[in-house]
């Protein structure tokens, strides 16, 4: 098999660190690099950023923010996807309430109150058999501060204003996987089902033992999953 160019788009809040423990999975089927989605202060500005440094041809995972990111890629240069993974993402818009969430969010950010807000979301973000990892808590914690409070509040932003992308799901035609924690409070088991279930072909995993930050609660499962897509 020939040897695919990878690039990976992390979540809000996060780093690197995300993909870490997965990566091994990856190395076989080509090299990897992680986009930087810190630049532009919409989605769209962000995947266009994206593609002015990626191969021609790729295959694209978006984890959670990613994932919005990836699909606005897609949209944009859907010739150049050889292969797309969707990790804990949605490509619902957001519901009004969620929409207040994080509106409320950005106003506690920008008031001072970034590391508390970073806090709070651990509990949200992992599975409850989690919740008193130490260790997970530590990487949420220090991925939220090596990404800072100005880029949260824009990224907030642009996921606030991000466009619906279940229309464009049917005319996915490439291989597709979708990985999800089997107790995702964020972006929901029911959107990933939702994703699968519309483009042509895709293979869903549900992940036990996982929340939102499935690839760093259950690394080993999300690599056989990885490896998977990559064999597709």
């Amino acid at each position: 098999m020939p040897l695919t160019p990878i690039v990976l788009v992390p979540g809000l809040n996060c780093t690197e660190r995300a993909f870490v423990e997965v990566l091994p999975a990856l190395w076989p089927f080509g090299s990897v690099t992680i986009a930087n989605h810190r630049r532009g202060g919409t989605v769209t500005e962000i995947a266009r950023g994206i593609l002015a440094e990626a191969p021609e041809r790729f295959a694209l995972l978006g984890f959670s923010m990613g994932g919005y990111i990836a699909f606005e890629i897609f949209r944009q240069a859907p010739h150049r996807i050889e292969r797309l993974c969707c990790l804990a993402t949605s490509a619902r818009p957001d519901t009004p309430e969620q929409t207040e969430n994080r509106e409320r969010q950005i106003a506690l950010t920008e008031s001072g109150k970034f590391a508390s807000v970073a806090k709070a979301a651990f509990p949200l973000v992992v599975h409850s058999d989690n919740v008193g990892n130490e260790r997970l808590r530590a990487i949420h914690l220090d991925m939220a501060a090596a990404t800072g409070a100005e880029t949260y509040v824009v990224q907030q932003k642009a996921i606030i204003a991000r466009p619906d992308s279940r229309p464009m799901l049917a005319g996915i035609g490439c291989p597709t996987a979708v990985i999800v924690g089997e107790t995702d409070q964020i972006t929901g088991v029911e959107a990933a089902v939702e994703i699968a279930n519309t483009v042509p072909g895709a293979k869903l995993t549900r992940v036990p033992g996982a929340g939102h930050l499935v690839p760093l609660e259950q690394p080993a499962a999300v690599q056989g999953a990885l490896a998977h897509w990559m064999s597709l």
